[in-house]
């Protein structure tokens, strides 16, 4: 009898995709609602904003009108409702609105007339009805490998492809901007007089730093897009009659997929009211569009209505059947209505900065020299304005650091690959030079600082029932076919423990039983939610699992149980609550604030610290790096693991995080000294973020949940940690592919040597440009001496190839987080700068006056000690103390000892100049090497 009860439902459960009418109705339903939804809210926006504060105050709660804008009215009010009920009112909102503004980056909405382009699209989908012979697919079977394999040669592979950058532009792009345009006029003026000889010189060295650029950085993109690869989109979706996870680009239509909380949604799908059990569910999907219509609030999507490509699961689970892929989605035939807002980076801002202050001084004394040629030598042949303009555009070219940003940009890419090899995979590559600054890092609790391997312990029952019930009702109440750590737990104890769950055909099948309505878990209600038939007694009646505090005020309170959770969390164990009602008649409200709740227990979960994570939070304590632990689990909880891992019990309630009665600067400083916040929910993480950074922290945030997208937005540096959710990261700058703290400290330390490398580059940098300007400033207002063209421009060349392999050299990690202090640097390399030009004099002076060289080997011997000085200064910007603290790379030695060779060889032979001798050469580069070394260290 309760097998035909059984199958019956079944049938009844399994949609009929066969009769063309229920397929239109679905359909105008489907363009009906759209319309409705997408006006409501566009037009309602201020009325929901309004009637939220008013309704949240209101102690009388209404039966949910059939509405959707009121279900989403509701759905906001209560999202906050059961949370903390100490939350301020007016700070919750400002603090949803700001989690509306992050999740769309640069917090402005498409307009009108975007939309109802957009609404158009979706008209035309609904009315194109080529794809229906495609949309017969079994829910409980999903396609068949060869019918997927048949639909993906026809379709094409689910991808939006990207408008790559033609290549000849990006080439051609290296010619513009200061630097280059300071190049290019020196190349026209030596043109216009005749030296071709410089022509050709400064043509080349134009065309070598333009080609330079564009392979390396040709390269370090292609290495981020396969870094990226691994990031790649996964789906769940039935084949071959299993639930298996694929890879989002190898959907087709006809798949039958799951959607859930934190999902980003893989492709247009219809939704089919059916969860993964095969159980209709009355629930709707409440879905973030806003990068789709850049609506502020999430809509409700029902059974039949299609969600979108790029959307976000915000709250719900449900099936859904793919109806359109690739470019023929939604988001793809609307991608060019949609605007991206490219923010310049910190990291560029640096570069800006560095190369603007070279250019000013560069420009400064090139002007200054120009006009004194200009007025002493007015009247003669060496006063023709094209003559002394060549000469002191020439110096310009020489002094300006053409291959700064290439480098640096280098430096990073490299040390993206670096990260990746220790499993940190960087999504946006200035975050590798931003990670090194991170000085407070907010962690998660369970997954990054425990195991994250729950398992279950000696339960807490009510008088009335045993441990074979709250582990049923707890099984019944779990959502199949999710990696998330508790509900595998649960299951895996339960399929353990009771008999009725071992030796089943279908694992989502619950032998006497049948779920006729769920709910997936809520992180702002925490809990979830079922509803369930008793096969044979008929019996109807609803579960719910989930915090303890929120189960017991569920069912009425009860000290007694108020007293197990603190028992139970003073041993490290966690408590999840499990309540049922009372049969339910056909004539009682399905309201479940209407229902009476019975208390059924408590299961105890335990989640041990990783076993390396007591040694890590001290290796972050030697690093500078304040670690705050942040959690939504009791207080009691809280503090009991962070005193299991070595940390202070100074654990904060997410309440105070909100309090009205202390001022914004005492909430600022009590969260700076806390050491953990215990029962936060999304909004209180962003709070968290928001005030660290308002007293002048480079914050770091660790996430895994869609409502973790908008704190990971806000923080400095978000990092999404091993097993996240899609949503999660999308939002992150940084993204985990192992789990524990271990793997983020691996990727500090790598982006502190990584930044280690780039401030010794541009100290040497900025230093070889003050001392070229400042000698040759000097040297030819004294005695009117400079280098000839060909040998100013052959250092400047030498100079920045040599350094390219600066960002392979073996670094020095800081102890403390890493920041620009451009003040500081620029003044250091002014000192260094005099330092050199003081060397410089005296080598001018002691081979023209004491040694007496000729005019041709004074060129020699200045070009070779010039060319020189710089090389060997690098070994000292290097380091903070001495270079064989942390011995250079082989590849870093033989490139600088290299190019020194090359210039002696020039000098030795007189290529290009006259011949100096070895002798003569051998001591200038020893000199240079000596003396720089003993006077230079100490400045550092």
């Amino acid at each position: 009898m309760s097998n035909r009860s059984e199958n019956g439902d079944a049938t009844q459960e399994k949609p009929n995709f066969n009769q063309d009418n229920k397929d239109n109705e679905l359909i105008e339903k489907e363009q009906t609602n759209k319309r409705n939804d997408d006006s409501s809210v566009s037009d309602n926006k201020g009325e929901l904003a309004e009637k939220e504060q008013v309704n949240k105050r209101d102690d009388d709660n209404s039966s949910v009108n059939n509405n959707k804008n009121e279900l989403a009215e509701k759905e906001q009010i209560n999202k906050r409702d059961d949370n903390d009920s100490s939350v301020n009112n007016n700070k919750e909102g400002e603090l949803v609105e700001k989690e509306q503004i992050s999740k769309r980056g640069d917090g402005s909405s498409v307009s009108n007339n975007k939309e109802g382009e957009l609404a158009e699209l979706n008209e035309k989908d609904d009315d194109d009805s080529s794809m229906k012979e495609y949309l017969q697919t079994d829910p409980k079977t999903g396609l068949t490998t060869e019918e997927a394999q048949q639909r993906l040669n026809q379709f094409g592979r689910n991808e939006i492809s990207e408008a790559k950058p033609n290549l000849f532009l990006k080439f051609v792009s290296y010619f513009r901007g200061p630097i280059a345009y300071l190049i290019e006029v020196a190349c026209i003026v030596a043109g216009v007089v005749k030296d071709w000889v410089d022509f050709g010189i400064i043509l080349g060295l134009l065309f070598v730093n333009a080609f330079i650029g564009f392979i390396e950085e040709t390269r370090a993109e292609s290495a981020l897009e396969a870094l990226k690869k691994t990031l790649a989109l996964k789906t769940k979706v039935w084949r071959d009659g299993k639930l298996i996870e694929l890879d989002a680009a190898e959907l087709v239509p006809g798949d039958i997929i799951t959607l859930r909380i934190g999902n980003i949604v893989p492709a247009d799908a219809k939704l089919l009211g059916v969860n993964v059990s095969g159980s209709e569910t009355s629930e709707y999907l409440m879905v973030d569009q806003s990068a789709l219509t850049g609506e502020s609030l999430p809509v409700n999507r029902n059974k039949g209505e299609i969600v979108y490509s790029s959307s976000i699961i915000k709250q719900g689970q449900m099936m859904a059947i793919v109806v359109k892929t690739g470019q023929n989605t939604y988001i793809g035939r609307a991608a060019s209505l949609m605007n991206v807002a490219v923010d310049q980076g910190h990291f560029q801002k640096v570069v800006n900065k560095i190369g603007n202050f070279l250019i000013l001084i560069t420009v400064t004394l090139v002007v200054i020299i120009f006009i004194y040629q200009a007025v002493k030598f007015r009247g003669t042949s060496e006063g023709n304005i094209l003559v002394i303009l060549q000469h002191v555009l020439v110096l310009t070219v020489a002094a300006i650091p053409v291959g700064l940003p290439t480098v640096l940009s280098v430096t990073m890419a490299v040390g993206a690959k670096q990260l990746a090899a220790k499993k940190v995979i960087i999504r946006r590559l200035a975050a590798v030079e931003e990670l090194s600054a991170v000085s407070v890092l907010c962690s998660d609790k369970t997954g990054t600082l425990t195991l994250n391997e729950l398992s279950t312990d000696e339960s807490w029952l009510t008088p009335s029932y045993n441990e074979t019930d709250i582990f049923l009702y707890a099984y019944i109440c779990s959502e199949p076919g999710t990696d998330d750590a508790i509900e595998l737990a649960v299951r895996g104890s339960a399929e353990e423990k009771l008999d009725i769950l071992k030796n089943r055909e279908n694992d989502h099948d619950i032998p006497g039983f049948k779920v006729t309505s769920f709910t997936p878990f809520n992180p702002a209600k925490k809990l979830t939610e079922a509803t369930v038939i008793n096969l044979e007694t008929q019996e109807k009646f609803k579960i719910v699992k989930g915090a303890p505090q929120v189960i017991t005020k569920l069912a009425g309170g009860n000290r007694e149980a108020d007293q197990a959770v603190i028992n139970l969390a003073s041993r490290g164990l966690r408590a999840l609550g499990v309540a049922r009602t009372n049969s339910i008649n056909p004539s009682d409200s399905d309201d479940s604030q209407q229902l009476k709740w019975e208390l059924v227990g408590f299961l105890s979960l335990l989640d041990p610290p990783r076993p390396d994570s007591k040694d890590i939070l001290k290796k972050c304590e030697e690093l500078g790096l304040n670690v705050k632990m942040v959690t939504g689990d009791q207080l009691i909880i809280a503090k009991e693991v962070a005193h299991r891992l070595g940390m202070s019990r100074v654990i904060l309630e997410s309440n105070h995080l909100v309090d009205s009665a202390k001022s914004e600067d005492e909430v600022t400083e009590h969260c700076v000294k806390a050491d953990g916040f215990a029962q936060v929910i999304p909004e209180h993480k962003y709070r968290v973020v928001e005030l660290l950074q308002k007293k002048g922290y480079v914050v770091g945030m660790t996430g895994d949940g869609v409502n973790d997208a908008p704190a990971l937005k806000r923080a400095d540096v978000g990092i999404a940690v091993s097993g996240c959710t899609d949503a999660a990261r999308s939002a992150s700058d940084i993204v985990l592919l192992a789990p524990g703290l271990a793997t983020i400290i691996d990727g500090i330390m790598t982006s502190r040597a990584i930044f280690q490398r780039m401030r010794s580059y541009a100290l040497y940098r900025i230093t070889s440009t003050v001392h070229f300007l400042l000698f040759f400033f000097c040297i030819i207002l004294a005695k009117d001496w400079t280098l000839p063209a060909v040998l100013l421009i052959l250092i400047a060349m030498l100079n920045d190839a040599a350094t390219l392999v600066i960002s392979v050299d073996n670094a020095q990690v800081s102890g403390s987080p890493d920041k620009w202090r451009i003040g500081q640097l620029i003044t250091l390399s002014i000192i260094l700068g005099i330092i050199l030009t003081m060397f410089s004099f005296a080598h001018f002076f002691i081979f023209s006056y004491v040694i007496k060289v000729t005019q041709g080997q004074l060129y020699t011997v200045m070009y070779l000690h010039i060319s020189s000085a710089p090389h060997f200064v690098i070994f000292s910007t290097r380091l903070t103390g001495y270079f064989w603290e942390v011995l250079p790379s082989p590849l870093f030695v033989i490139s600088i000892f290299g190019t020194q060779i090359f210039a002696m060889f020039m000098s030795i032979f007189g290529v290009l100049t006259e011949a100096i001798g070895w002798v003569k050469s051998i001591i200038i580069l020893a000199v240079r090497f000596l003396s720089i070394r003993t006077l230079l260290i100490r400045c550092l």
